[in-house]
Parts: structure tokens; sequence; C-alpha cells
């Protein structure tokens, strides 16, 4: 039942949120269209509920340079100014709020992940997916990147066997402060995030 609820008040919080927040959406998607162009979001596929793919929206913060071979560019010179700004004050994330109705995510739960993690992990840390992902999780109001990537699915783990209404109610409160911590965005040092490859192990 309480799983049901949750369910009900992500679609009203999601659905109320996108109408109140259309402001932003479209500031956002005439800035993102004058500096970067089109497209306006990034599509990838993440591993969701019980590790099935699906699509992950988010606003784009990269321009597609490639070198003379074809090849993406680093991250730090794909991403512009704009984009680190989006990606400091979250707002790159908002487009999940329609993966949020679509039921593809929750509000609270463990980040969504690449596909190619799931060979990585253990079977505990595997346990992620017995949850829907959500936009905001127990690492990300606990230190963001900052934590090492084997302590944010430890903390993934916990929140699994955890789950209440109000340790999401409580990460939700949490999640606010934790939003103006922008140097925690991306790891020390690094444009993003370094690739998990399995425990003690990460590369970039």
């Amino acid at each position: 039942m309480s799983r049901a609820i949750k369910r009900v008040l992500d679609m009203v919080f999601a659905a109320t949120t996108l109408i109140v927040l259309s402001p932003v959406f479209l500031l956002t998607a005439v800035a993102i269209w004058v500096h970067m162009g089109l497209p306006l979001l990034f599509r990838h596929q993440r591993a969701g509920f019980c590790g099935q793919p699906f699509v992950m929206l988010k606003f784009r913060t990269m321009t597609d340079e490639k070198d003379e071979n074809g090849y993406w560019l680093p991250d730090a010179d794909r991403l512009t100014r704009l984009g680190r700004l989006l990606r400091k004050t979250s707002i790159d994330e908002l487009p999940q709020l329609w993966n949020v109705v679509k039921g593809d995510m929750s509000f609270v739960g463990p980040r969504p992940l690449l596909m190619e993690y799931i060979p990585t992990y253990t079977p505990d840390q595997c346990r992620r997916h017995n949850v829907l992902p959500g936009i905001v999780g127990l690492p990300a109001v606990k230190g963001r990147a900052r934590n090492p990537w084997e302590k944010r699915l430890e903390m993934d783990t916990y929140y699994v066997d955890n789950w209440s209404l109000l340790l999401d109610i409580k990460i939700v409160f949490m999640a606010i402060p934790a939003v103006f911590n922008f140097g925690a965005v991306n790891e020390e040092g690094q444009a993003t995030c370094c690739k998990f490859c399995g425990t003690d192990k990460a590369k970039h």
C-alpha cells in the first residue's frame, strides 16, 4: 500500500512541478538552442527497475564536437559554460520529471546508472535495482559525487533495505541545501564523474 501511495504522490508532484516550473523549462530550452543549437535534450539509456533499460531525459549540457578521427572530445572540452551552470544548479535534471510521470523513475531512489555497470556490481550492489531509480537519492544528499563509488552504492542498498515514505520525505528536505552544494556535483578535479568499473576500481 505504501508503495502505491508513493507512486500516486510521484505522479501528482511531478505533474504539478512540470506546470509550476514551465517558465524555467522554456528559458532553459531557449538558452540551449541559442548557445548549442538542437537537440535540446540529452537522451541516454539507463538501468531502471529490475535492471531493465529505459531512456532517461536531461537538458543537454555538452556540444557534439569530435576529433579528426571521429571520436568524442573529452567531457571537459565539450562541457559549455551554460552546461556547467545547468549541472551546478541541477536544472539539467528537470526533464526527468517526465520520466517520473511515465513511471520510469520516482522522485526519490537510487540514481539511474549506465547499463554497462550491471555486470560489474556485486550481488549486494545489484539490489539497488529492487526499487525504481530516482531523481534524488541518498548519496546526493550526503556528499554527492565527493563520495567514492562503493560508498554511493552502499547508501543505495541502505535505502532499499530501509525504505519508507518518511525516509523519502527526509531525503527530499535534505536535497534542498544539497542542490546548492555546487562543488560536489562532480568528482574533485573532474569535469563530470569517473566511470564505475567494479569495487575498488574506477577509470576516467
